[in-house]
């Protein structure tokens, strides 16, 4: 990037171009970060992120990047570690503020709007430089489910689904190809995972990524190893996962969730349904059994 003449290093001066350098080097420093990503589900909101640790020697449980706001409400950062933790404070102190003087959770969008109000604070203050740090909330409340990004300069935006960090870009695109609108929790679990193994470096185990889901329960929780192992092995076997064998290739089929028909598949529809789940495409919340079972 081209210096502006010394004002790249002044955070409240804008360059000949209209541009305040502090905040582009602080979106290179997420760039550069460990890569994060949610996915806003019909009923819910799934984050994930990569946790790898420096060496061996580091305690794992001890790193924490996902972190509860409210009962209802938790994010997750790409950037630089101790930005995040002063912003998680500021946002746990704004959330408790609210529910001391209404007695009810703030809702989503204005807890969000007041953190990204504070990141655009640190943009025109002297003696300060911006919040080296892009979040991803999410959160449930009487709207629904909710997924915003908020940046250092202060802008923040609403989401479907998206990614921060290093190769955002790549998984964002990857996102774009798998997103369906009636996609439900389970299934966003199992697109979060296939888009984090894409440009893993490295395996991909219950250690070096963190999960945590927010459904219509409104309670934010952060996945446990075993929960997470259990979605990795469904995520790197979907036949066995859903159910499936070579026996039922080309016959009436029906399409079974959560032990309920959802509809019965013709046997065209059947041969490509199993098809797609031997490619890796089929979702864990779905298995596929013949047309004569239960």
């Amino acid at each position: 990037m081209a210096s502006g003449g010394g004002m790249d290093f002044s955070l409240t001066t804008f360059s000949r171009t209209g541009k305040l350098f502090q905040i582009e080097y602080a979106l290179n420093a997420i760039s550069g970060g460990k890569l994060a990503l949610g996915i806003k589900a019909t009923n819910g909101v799934v984050l994930c992120t990569d946790k790898k640790l420096p060496s061996t020697l580091v305690d794992e449980t001890q790193v924490r990047k996902l972190e509860e706001i409210t009962p209802s409400c938790g994010m997750v950062y790409a950037g630089l570690g101790p930005d995040y933790r002063v912003l998680v404070k500021t946002s746990r102190k704004s959330a408790q503020k609210y529910y001391t003087t209404y007695h009810e959770q703030q809702p989503i969008p204005m807890l969000v709007k007041d953190t990204a109000s504070v990141c655009q604070e640190y943009t025109q203050a002297g003696g300060v430089r911006p919040f080296g740090v892009s979040l991803l909330v999410a959160g449930f409340d009487d709207d629904g489910p909710h997924l915003f990004q908020v940046d250092p300069s202060g802008a923040y935006f609403g989401w479907k689904a998206t990614a921060i960090g290093k190769n955002f870009k790549n998984a964002r695109s990857f996102l774009e190809r798998r997103y369906n609108e009636e996609m439900e929790l389970e299934d966003a679990i199992h697109n979060a995972l296939l888009t984090m193994r894409e440009g893993f470096e490295g395996e991909m185990n219950e250690n070096n990524i963190e999960l945590a889901v927010i459904g219509e329960d409104r309670k934010f929780r952060v996945l446990t190893p075993a929960e997470v192992r259990d979605y990795l092995d469904e995520a790197n076997n979907p036949t066995q996962a859903s159910g499936v064998s070579g026996a039922c290739f080309g016959c009436s089929l029906r399409l079974v969730r959560e032990g309920r028909v959802t509809r019965a598949l013709s046997n065209r529809e059947g041969g490509l349904f199993f098809f797609f789940f031997l490619a890796g495409g089929g979702y864990p919340s779905y298995r596929i059994a013949p047309g004569g079972v239960r």
